[in-house]
């Protein structure tokens, strides 16, 4: 491998948002879990909107890793522009509409329950993914693709 030849690991802010992708998948499965196991019965939306956002976050962490495959960074923009809408639209509606989300999801208020950290999450990672796109493959001349 040549010296120019472009890193395929993950180094510094990309990593740590990895690291925080990956820490807000842990968190958001074990809650909707618990959520889901001890009591669905009391607010099915949230608690499955929060097993969606576990989803999200997962699928999200996995799209980041391997990002520097077009097909990933692609998943990669889906995952973190839907978790944007979800925690805006979550957010509002548990203002608005407060007896539609009376238990809380990792969305709710706008992620006030992991301080904040699901509103502000998915702009670093929409930033990350604009100046950090997949390098393309160069063709070589006479090569049909």
């Amino acid at each position: 491998m040549s010296s120019t030849a472009p890193s395929t690991r993950m180094t510094g802010i990309g990593r740590v948002l990895v690291i925080v992708y990956a820490v807000m998948a842990l968190a958001a499965t074990g809650r909707s879990f618990v959520q889901i196991v001890r009591r669905f019965d009391e607010a099915p939306l949230a608690y499955s909107l929060s097993a969606l956002a576990a989803v999200v976050y997962i699928l999200a962490t996995l799209a980041l890793v391997l990002a520097r495959r077009r097909g990933w960074y692609t998943v990669a923009w889906v995952a973190i522009v839907f978790e944007l809408t979800g925690v805006l639209v979550v957010g509002l509606l548990s203002i608005v509409m407060p007896d539609l989300f009376q238990h809380e999801t990792v969305w709710s208020l706008f992620g006030r329950g992991y301080l904040f950290i699901p509103l502000v999450l998915p702009v670093f990672g929409i930033w990350w993914l604009r100046t950090h796109r997949p390098v393309e493959v160069a063709q070589p001349v006479g090569v049909d693709a």
